[in-house]
């Protein structure tokens, strides 16, 4: 082992994965170039879901990776890390994004709630993790954050159609002058 690979670093998760309970991606973000893009990484996804999906564990080697998954209903969680990271640490990530889903989604985390909520997703994944740095381990937070942003995306539409109506109002008013 070389002594880099040992070295500690902040770039603790290497790829964040939701698929269904057919191992197709609904949700995937790598932040490191853990395999070349496209097939690949759908080959990979694929070995992950086949080692994963009959087990009752949380954790999983695979490929020189430590993967801590969960599942529910007809998702199935994954978080990625290298084979020395720390399986607590990826845990953490997975059950702060589980709950924050989970609070998002009025504990309804299936797969077709949650292709409705991708928008929210994104953003809950995004509050938790960073290029590969744990921001966030508060399930709470995260809701809370992506929340204000949902409605500061909603305050911001209505505004936009709020001031295109008052244009309409005033080109008619002047077209009738």
């Amino acid at each position: 082992m070389d002594a880099r690979s040992l070295a500690p670093s902040l770039h603790t998760v290497k790829a964040i994965l939701i698929l269904d309970n057919d191992g197709e991606r609904l949700f995937s973000k790598y932040y490191e170039d853990i395999h070349p893009i496209g097939k690949e990484e759908r080959v990979f996804e694929k070995n992950i879901f086949n080692k994963t999906y009959r087990s009752d564990g949380e954790i999983a080697l695979l490929d020189g990776f430590t993967i801590v998954y969960k599942c529910s209903v007809d998702l199935y969680f994954y978080v990625v890390g290298s084979s020395q990271e720390n399986e607590l640490m990826l845990m953490a990530v997975l059950n702060c994004l589980f709950d924050s889903l989970s609070q998002m989604l009025r504990k309804n985390v299936e797969k077709r709630t949650m292709l409705d909520n991708m928008a929210g997703v994104f953003l809950a994944v995004d509050e938790i993790v960073d290029g590969g740095v744990i921001l966030e381990s508060d399930p709470q937070e995260v809701t809370q954050r992506v929340g204000l942003k949902v409605e500061e995306t909603a305050l911001t539409e209505q505004t936009m159609s709020q001031v295109l109506q008052t244009a309409k109002e005033q080109i008619k008013w002047s077209l009738l002058k």
